[in-house]
């Protein structure tokens, strides 16, 4: 099957994500802190922007099917990734405010769950699309 334009956006985008992410979390562990905060700007407007596009996608598309070879491992994938998902633009929000009303001690800790949880819903997002759309 095809992959639908919008679902290749929406796979660019997550994965465009996850390099800004990586690199977010390496330039803040240089000490490079105006970088940094670019760099995670650019991940959240780049995650707003899949956020959009994935709404528009399923308003068109509505229910896509998996019908691959490896349902055992691409549900347990789908389940977490969607769960998570949902927890994303909140933490996201949350950390980005907290950075920017200078409580870093408060930053910090609420970064340290919204890091992996935000990359773990890149980098499934990705991998859901491959799992419909290529292999």
């Amino acid at each position: 099957m095809a992959a639908p334009a919008l679902a290749t956006v929406n796979a660019t985008l997550n994965a465009t994500a996850t390099v800004l992410l990586l690199r977010g979390y390496s330039l803040i562990r240089q000490k490079r802190r105006e970088q940094h905060r670019t760099t995670m700007l650019a991940a959240f407007a780049v995650s707003t922007a899949f956020l959009i596009c994935y709404v528009i996608y399923h308003l068109r598309a509505g229910t896509v099917y998996y019908h691959g070879a490896f349902p055992a491992l691409y549900f347990p994938i789908l389940i977490t990734h969607v769960v998570l998902a949902a927890a994303v633009p909140v933490l996201a929000v949350i950390t980005i405010r907290r950075a920017w009303r200078g409580s870093f001690d408060k930053h910090r800790a609420i970064a340290r769950w919204t890091f992996p949880i935000w990359l773990y819903v890149s980098v499934t997002g990705v991998l859901v699309y491959l799992m419909l759309y290529i292999f």
